[in-house]
């Protein structure tokens, strides 16, 4: 065993460098992006939000209502969604049970985008950093991702706001783990899927009293298909 993918978790990382101190953490990809959207994305546009109507400007507030999602998104994932709209794609078809009508991609996803970060250096910052990250995981060098997630750091230190500088604490202190990544490439996504299963199977029985029983139906559907 050379590496072990897991979150952030101190006794995680605890328990697997008792047994082998010798072991490469490698921090899931998932967490790190999970917790810039939820603590930095997220909170930033609340609290831009909530300026801009204090400082009575109810027209700009209300441009972000909404937005969380396009400020979360890449630019090539806001760029498909307008060319689907633009091909008439269908999101959800007409329901006649309930009388729903049919609802179809919409556009104007990536000039909303844009609005958003010429209006807002913190937006604008954001979208600096995403793209960083990206350009961070997508490196097979550990040195090479490594001073990208330097750059990102000092980027969001340099903001002096407050949930841009949890991330830059985020990162420096979880530095190696995350960098790793470059050399092994592994994530805990097989994990959170399993996971994911037993939950499922769970609710499906309405719980099991018998664990053996319980655990022999998960061994069954985690087996691969023949």
């Amino acid at each position: 065993v050379e590496a072990v993918a897991c979150d952030m978790n101190s006794d995680f990382e605890e328990a697997f460098k008792g047994r082998y101190p010798k072991l490469d953490i490698v921090y899931d990809r998932f967490h790190i992006i999970k917790n810039f959207n939820d603590k930095v994305v997220s909170e930033i546009r609340k609290d831009e939000q909530r300026r801009l109507a204090e400082e009575g400007s109810p027209e700009a507030a209300k441009l972000l209502k909404n937005s969380r999602y396009i400020l979360m998104s890449k630019r090539s994932t806001l760029v498909q969604k307008d060319e689907d709209a633009r091909q008439g794609k269908l999101v959800s078809t007409a329901g006649e049970i309930f009388n729903t009508p049919e609802i179809k991609a919409y556009g104007g996803n990536e000039a909303w985008y844009d609005e958003l970060l010429e209006e807002n250096k913190l937006f604008f910052t954001i979208d600096l950093v995403k793209d960083l990250l990206d350009q961070a995981y997508n490196s097979h060098d550990e040195v090479e991702m490594c001073v990208r997630l330097e750059e990102i750091i000092d980027i969001c230190k340099a903001t002096e706001n407050s949930h841009f500088i949890w991330f830059a604490r985020l990162l420096n202190n979880h530095l190696r783990g995350i960098y790793t990544f470059a050399k092994y490439g592994i994530s805990t996504g097989k994990l959170e899927g399993i996971n994911n299963k037993i939950k499922t199977e769970r609710r499906k029985g309405y719980g099991y009293p018998d664990d053996e029983y319980f655990f022999l139906r998960l061994m069954e559907i985690s087996r691969k298909a023949s």
